[in-house]
């Protein structure tokens, strides 16, 4: 358990979280040079360049949400990535917008960023974006090592968990159910002691 990655911020692929954390935060910075930006440095892991790093034509949802630069250019543009923007009425919409960031993505390999992703005591996923302007400007390097969901981010991932945990409850069960099986997770003591029938129980639909 104490390793285990829970992805909290993004239906993204798990090597390109960090990613789209720091095109999240980059995206106010550029919000209206768009049409100005020269080029987008992804620095990245080699097992990111292997699994996810596509050019090209999308085929579909599933191409879209395993391209490493489908799923920066989206947050980059619109500050946030959702289900929703892999499915192909919205590529359809903005493929224009999306596949001319797309085209203007450099990925490179940083060394380091691949050590640290093998290194048992780390085991980083580390990211980093720069984006350069038509002008000769550029934005800081955003680097961002360990998604939300990473043991390291433990005290701020929890209770972004806790809240994924409460609304997936409340797309189910009625206000009181959720209180009832919130509050059970939440007390180890008596969640461990409660017999396997009654927990499954709270499960059911009224």
């Amino acid at each position: 358990m104490e390793n285990i990655l829970f992805k909290l911020s993004f239906p993204a692929e798990f090597h390109a979280q960090t990613a789209c954390e720091a095109a999240v935060i980059l995206h106010p910075r550029i919000d209206d040079r768009i049409d100005d930006i020269e080029k987008i440095v992804l620095t990245t892991h080699e097992s990111a360049i292997r699994i996810i790093s596509k050019e090209g034509t999308l085929a579909n949802p599933a191409d879209r949400d395993h391209c490493l630069q489908y799923m920066v250019a989206v947050p980059l543009l619109t500050g946030d990535l959702m289900a929703e923007n892999y499915e192909d009425d919205y590529h359809a919409q903005h493929h224009v917008l999306i596949d001319g960031l797309r085209r203007k993505m450099i990925v490179e390999e940083d060394a380091g960023y691949s050590k640290d992703y093998h290194d048992p005591s780390k085991r980083s996923i580390a990211n980093a974006i720069q984006i350069f302007f038509k002008d000769g400007s550029s934005t800081d390097k955003v680097v961002v090592e360990y998604p939300i969901g990473h043991k390291r981010r433990r005290k701020e991932g929890i209770p972004v968990l806790e809240a994924k945990f409460r609304a997936s409850l409340a797309t189910r069960f009625i206000d009181s159910r959720c209180q009832d099986i919130f509050a059970l997770c939440s007390d180890q003591t008596r969640l461990e002691h409660t017999p396997v029938h009654e927990f499954m129980d709270l499960f059911m639909a009224n």
